[in-house]
């Protein structure tokens, strides 16, 4: 994984919010919060919670019993959410997924939406989460399933990539979307202590109001703006309009239907 894959600055989170979080985090946001139906009590730590979108649903939707505490590396993101909400029984906190400063059996759930693909430690990550964990305890996380099964994400790959054919930009195929393997997710949860997992496609269907909203969102609001930029300095602007046009083609000028499928784990200590 390069420097910039897991680089959410500057203007980037708040662009991720806007732009992608209806699109593509709020309706599994919402699936993730379901499956917490049972948890009436105790803690949830939360890792990789971006810009909260998960925890917003969360703390909606759980009993105010349950205590929340949300982490992610990034610290702009974290800003941008905890702007978003405060609650008494939320908490927010910077923390590496990988290396967890908190003691052990610590949690009843660990819930993490769409990180796992960010962590260059997968294994390290799952150790962690086992880790903190209670007996009995659960790991609840999601990963995209491939480009080809995501199709506004893989136009808008496809065109990042056409435009740069001596060095295409790789960072869909590479981190979002290059953790679609279910066995090989088996496999490295049991290889990191879990017992039974639990894997599941789900698939979802969003709506944009244009194509213009998931051009820039996906170019402009997740580290493919950084493989751009150091492509093509002053460029980004012109491959966001080049992106739209590509949606525009397939799906037309108009609202468009976002159509999903993600992979969705539980995995019990």
């Amino acid at each position: 994984m390069s420097a910039t894959d897991a680089a959410f600055a500057g203007s980037i989170p708040a662009i991720y919010e806007r732009y992608l979080g209806p699109l593509l985090f709020q309706p599994y946001a919402e699936d993730m919060a379901s499956r917490l139906h049972d948890v009436a009590q105790g803690r949830i730590l939360e890792t990789a919670a971006g810009t909260g979108i998960v925890t917003r649903t969360m703390v909606k939707t759980l009993p105010p019993g349950v205590e929340v505490l949300a982490t992610d590396l990034n610290q702009a993101m974290l800003d941008l959410a905890a702007a978003r909400l405060q609650a008494p029984n939320l908490k927010w906190q910077q923390a590496d997924a990988q290396s967890l400063p908190f003691g052990d059996a610590a949690f009843d759930v660990v819930v993490c939406q769409f990180g796992v693909m960010f962590f260059p430690d997968k294994q390290g990550a799952y150790r962690e989460a086992l880790r903190v964990l209670k007996p009995d305890g659960r790991f609840q996380f999601n990963v995209w399933d491939t480009l080809e099964r995501n199709p506004v994400s893989r136009i808008v790959a496809d065109t990042a990539t056409g435009l740069f054919p001596d060095d295409p930009p790789r960072f869909f195929e590479r981190v979002p979307f290059g953790y679609a393997d279910p066995d090989r997710i088996r496999s490295e949860l049991q290889q990191a202590g879990f017992g039974g997992v639990e894997i599941e496609i789900v698939e979802k269907v969003s709506h944009a109001p244009s194509p213009r909203e998931p051009a820039t969102g996906l170019c402009q609001g997740t580290p493919l703006r950084a493989e751009i930029e150091a492509r093509a300095a002053g460029r980004l602007d012109e491959i966001t309009d080049r992106a739209a046009e590509a949606l525009a083609s397939r799906f037309g000028s108009s609202s468009i239907e976002n159509r999903m499928s993600a992979i969705v784990v539980t995995a019990r200590r």
